[in-house]
């Protein structure tokens, strides 16, 4: 699978991120963003195809060992998107450990007890957070990755139809990626799109309204 494919698959499984990245003028900058959204879908998708919390866990140590393989400089499992992941790694030098939280946060899926907001928020920024603050991390290393987490846990919160857990999050996030530099933007553009249920256009209209004040 060439970057291509992955930007296709980012476009029908995550179009709100996929949009933002399209304010990426860099193409290599893009598709190492888009990489790190393609590595987020596929833990997303371990608690929703598993049948059981078993076998979801086994799906995110396939991930966790592929992470092995990427810091060890071993081979890397024949997977586009593990693929992807290890040469954004090692481009850049990204650390582990965020993408390594991004698997963590996951396993809370598996559990069937339903969220408290508190577990709510530790989960969005898990997940989507942690994603954001990579992507800010590709797209500007001097800038504050940690402003990143409120605005992408926000963002998950609000597509997980959490949205009294999010509100106290979109506050911090509006404040939070105020600082970041235009590079660095597109990685939270997404969160403007919170609430909105619009047609691609109007929302292409909202993130470049957004892109253009630095704000969301």
């Amino acid at each position: 699978m060439s970057d291509d494919d992955l930007d296709d698959l980012i476009r029908r499984v995550d179009p709100d991120r996929w949009l933002s990245s399209r304010f990426i003028g860099d193409a290599g900058r893009r598709a190492d963003v888009i990489a790190i959204y393609a590595y987020d879908h596929e833990l997303a998708r371990a608690p929703k195809v598993a049948s059981n919390p078993l076998l979801g866990e086994i799906r995110l140590t396939w991930w966790r060992e592929a992470l092995d393989e990427i810091y060890e400089d071993r081979h890397v499992r024949h997977h586009p998107t593990a693929q992807a992941l290890a040469d954004v790694v090692k481009r850049h030098g990204l650390p582990r450990e965020p993408l390594e939280a991004m698997i963590d946060a996951r396993y809370r899926e598996l559990d069937a007890t339903p969220m408290s907001d508190e577990d709510a928020v530790a989960w969005a920024r898990g997940t989507a957070g942690r994603a954001a603050e990579v992507a800010v991390r590709l797209l500007d290393p001097a800038a504050n990755g940690a402003a990143a987490l409120s605005a992408g846990a926000a963002w998950a919160l609000d597509r997980k139809g959490l949205a009294k857990a999010g509100g106290g999050e979109l506050g911090i996030a509006r404040a939070a990626v105020a600082g970041l530099s235009a590079a660095a933007f597109p990685a939270v553009a997404h969160a403007a799109l919170i609430g909105r249920a619009e047609s691609e256009f109007r929302r292409r209209v909202a993130l470049t309204w957004a892109v253009a004040r630095g704000r969301i």
